[in-house]
């Protein structure tokens, strides 16, 4: 690999546009069963706000050192609230669509020991309105970035990613999207697609060889008009398949301790090496690289540009 492209990312430009998130954290001991029913007791001990989805992504391509842009969905709430600041803390550049009807998407953990106990979601979806609004932000942005991010958790605000694509397209902008769901026909003529194996399987099937893979891989590249489409696979590492054909990375874990956001890294390396020119393959192995170290963190954490170069 060369060198890392410190400069060059310096003057990178993302907008990072989908479902934003808070990951709140409770950390306590467990040292009984509750009388009550048969669950643990925690004693919480420490209390800890992480930002989640498309903030994550955000968080992370700054940390790599870009220049970064947020658009997402929050209420008017606690959740929003920390949101804003956390993103403020990072150095994320925020144009949030409020709405009072609509709540802050919060995941709520427990943890005893380090070990997730409970996870209490709050989310609902937003409605045409709220979405209508999300891309009149995101228009004007367009024109002031060298590559638009789209990540989407299938909590609706990409529920009309396929207007926000023919935005950027038109713009002649780099379009790279963490898809949910089966329907990729959703993400048609984007640059960039990146399922990992699991959403994989749900848009092709299961594969039974890697020459089968290969062949659903290009099949959807092609049906879906994509420059690329990169399978994160875990413990497999990373495939990309484009023109060329495919290439293949090993995964870099020494130790997996949590693969919370992990996806949000790859994405976020991915986005900040395409907008400071790095090609398709070279960028893979940065995010590859990246994705190694983040999974040995505990919960939705970040890469920073020393830790990675």
């Amino acid at each position: 690999m060369k060198p890392f492209p410190k400069a060059a990312i310096e003057k990178a430009r993302v907008l990072v546009v989908g479902d934003v998130m808070l990951d709140r954290y409770w950390f306590g001991e467990v040292e009984r069963i509750s009388p009550e029913a048969p669950v643990p007791v925690v004693h919480v001990a420490k209390r800890e706000d992480r930002l989640g989805g498309a903030a994550n992504v955000a968080r992370n391509a700054v940390a790599l050192g870009a220049q970064v842009t947020l658009v997402g969905l929050v209420g008017q709430d606690e959740a929003a609230t920390r949101v804003r600041s956390l993103l403020g803390e990072a150095g994320v550049q925020a144009h949030l669509v409020t709405d009072a009807h609509h709540p802050t998407t919060l995941k709520m953990r427990v943890l005893g020991r380090q070990q997730q106990l409970l996870r209490i979601d709050f989310e609902e979806k937003p409605t045409p309105a709220l979405l209508e609004s999300l891309a009149e932000h995101v228009a004007p942005l367009l024109a002031q970035h060298d590559v638009v991010v789209f990540s989407d958790y299938a909590k609706g605000a990409l529920a009309q990613v396929e207007a926000l694509i023919a935005l950027a397209r038109a713009k002649g902008l780099p379009i790279l999207v963490d898809p949910k769901g089966s329907n990729y026909q959703r993400y048609r003529g984007a640059t960039l697609v990146t399922p990992n194996r699991s959403e994989m399987q749900q848009a092709v099937g299961l594969w039974h060889s890697e020459s089968e893979l290969s062949e659903r891989a290009q099949a959807l590249r092609n049906e879906l008009e994509l420059e690329a489409l990169l399978v994160t696979r875990s413990e497999q590492g990373m495939t990309l398949f484009t023109d060329a054909g495919s290439d293949h990375v090993d995964a870099q874990a020494h130790e997996v301790f949590d693969v919370s956001g992990a996806g949000d890294t790859v994405l976020a390396t991915l986005a900040v090496m395409r907008a400071a020119g790095v090609p398709w393959a070279e960028s893979m192995r940065w995010a590859n690289r990246a994705g190694g170290i983040v999974v040995g963190k505990l919960g939705t954490s970040i890469v920073t540009a020393g830790e990675l170069a």
